[in-house]
């Protein structure tokens, strides 16, 4: 018995060595671990916002397109209170729905950011792909932040831009 105890002491103690196991390493899109399980404040204020992202930009005419990977950055910019996102749906350039990327709410810790990245592979938003996040703040805070990075590299040459996301209601 002792000798089956030390074999699971040692291996516990060996896995336990090689693994961080810390909430905050996990991957900023980890919709499961920051999905928000307990009742929302009935005291924060809702609104949504839209953000423009490309899966793909023209180059030369409109028959030639280059593929991007778009990185899109949710960020809480308050020092101290928690935001919730409701939902991020992601629409292509005709506005139909591609995906939801979450149903429930997520929470986003102050100063956190937690992102989604759109494959380079991922031509279904086209040209003119877009994200509508409904999000829940508290009255006196901020509203979160929303951004898109995109960037492609073709040989030596390389292409990157931003887009900022705007309130469309409060």
């Amino acid at each position: 018995m002792k000798k089956v105890s030390l074999l699971i002491f040692v291996s516990l103690f060996v896995f336990a060595c090689g693994k961080n196991t810390k909430n905050d390493e996990l991957p900023s899109n980890n919709w499961e671990a920051m999905q928000w399980n307990n009742k929302l404040d009935t005291s924060l204020v809702s609104g949504a916002s839209y953000l423009s992202v490309y899966s793909q930009i023209y180059s030369t005419t409109e028959h030639k397109t280059h593929d991007l990977t778009s990185t899109v950055s949710i960020r809480n910019i308050n020092k101290k209170d928690t935001v919730f996102i409701k939902s991020a749906k992601y629409y292509d350039t005709k506005g139909e729905l591609m995906r939801t990327y979450f149903e429930s709410p997520i929470f986003v810790k102050p100063m956190q950011t937690i992102e989604i990245v759109i494959d380079e592979k991922d031509k279904t938003g086209g040209t003119g792909a877009n994200f509508v996040f409904d999000w829940l703040a508290p009255k006196k805070d901020k509203a979160p932040y929303f951004e898109g990075v995109m960037i492609t590299t073709y040989g030596q040459q390389g292409l990157s831009f931003t887009t900022k996301g705007i309130t469309i209601n409060e």
